[in-house]
């Protein structure tokens, strides 16, 4: 069992995202849509697409190996794997299953958390508590997405939104009073409509009438998610703040799910925080889903711009309608493997 004034915390970390790179002029040939109108209004730039036929096992096995690396931890180490996705390979079995094959964690449960883009801090929490309960000592939490898989590229409100990409952290034991000190979820199931694909589950399956009517493509009514967004990112950060007993004067470093540079400017003036506090790179993915808070937080662990002792905010929204937080007071020792 697991000794109880150990923190559970990320251990390892790692990311991988398409080569091929879609730019705004590019979506420019596609669509009615300009550069300066997606930037000025999203904050992106680009985003990374997956090859046809790649689906989101393999970018997500990409991303676990990086992290058991950065980790130092062999796959036959691995109690679980939570895969956080809305854009699984298929139905079934779960994506955690595929991955669990691919890099040959043969001892690991498995399973696939739907949350949205919500499902990463989800998933954190998740894994978090099994080894607090003493079941398991080391856990692969990822998230990842193949978004471009299920965009209508003649939606022109949609399509230039998304990208693809995969993020992984080891999760393991931390030293007392270092890792996940405090947590907030929630879901609003009264949203489900505002952002779903509708057709390819048991309420529509798929027929010649639901692919003719486009109804196995993402779906979002903007304007009322981003209200929501706007509303409870924030909120989130604060009641996970206050569950942590810190406040916003305590944080170090915001890192929030990548959708659009509005919402997170929106996350960081609720919180009272400078943007250089802030971890930023929608505008070289897109939103990424799942996927977002991990490649964000990949990329500020290679800047240096996460420390020990550092209190980082993660926060998320997403399909559901749902949210998450969590804080974290940073600890990681340099275990990595070369490859």
């Amino acid at each position: 069992m697991q000794e109880m004034n150990k923190g559970v915390g990320i251990i390892g970390i790692g990311s991988y995202a398409p080569e091929k790179i879609v730019t705004n002029k590019d979506l420019e040939k596609i669509v009615e849509t300009s550069d300066e109108w997606i930037f000025s209004r999203t904050g992106i730039k680009q985003r990374h697409i997956v090859e046809p036929g790649v689906a989101t096992s393999s970018l997500a096995a990409e991303a676990a190996e990086r992290a058991l690396l950065d980790a130092g931890v062999t796959a036959d180490e691995i109690d679980l794997i939570i895969v956080a996705t809305a854009t699984p390979d298929m139905l079934f079995p779960s994506t955690a299953c595929l991955v669990q094959d691919k890099i040959k964690a043969n001892k690991a449960a498995a399973f696939d958390l739907s949350a949205g883009c919500s499902g990463f801090a989800y998933s954190l929490v998740t894994g978090s508590q099994f080894i607090k309960s003493g079941l398991y000592k080391k856990i692969l939490v990822i998230g990842a997405e193949t978004l471009s898989t299920i965009l209508d590229w003649n939606d022109r409100n949609t399509c230039v939104l998304f990208g693809d990409g995969a993020g992984a952290v080891v999760l393991g034991e931390v030293p007392a009073g270092y890792g996940i000190l405090g947590v907030e979820l929630g879901a609003d199931g009264s949203g489900g409509d505002l952002l779903k694909m509708p057709a390819g589950g048991s309420r529509i399956p798929a027929t010649n009438e639901s692919i003719g009517q486009r109804l196995h493509y993402l779906q979002m009514s903007g304007n009322d998610v981003f209200k929501f967004a706007v509303k409870v990112m924030g909120e989130a950060a604060v009641k996970a703040l206050e569950n942590s007993g810190l406040s916003h004067t305590d944080v170090d470093c915001l890192i929030p799910h990548q959708a659009n540079i509005r919402i997170i400017q929106s996350a960081a003036k609720r919180l009272k925080l400078p943007m250089e506090k802030v971890v930023i790179n929608v505008d070289n993915y897109g939103n990424t889903s799942a996927a977002s808070i991990p490649l964000a937080m990949d990329e500020a662990m290679k800047n240096g711009r996460l420390k020990n002792d550092d209190i980082v905010v993660l926060v998320g929204f997403g399909a559901g309608l749902t949210w998450a937080s969590c804080v974290i007071k940073w600890y990681k020792e340099d275990k990595a493997v070369e490859k």
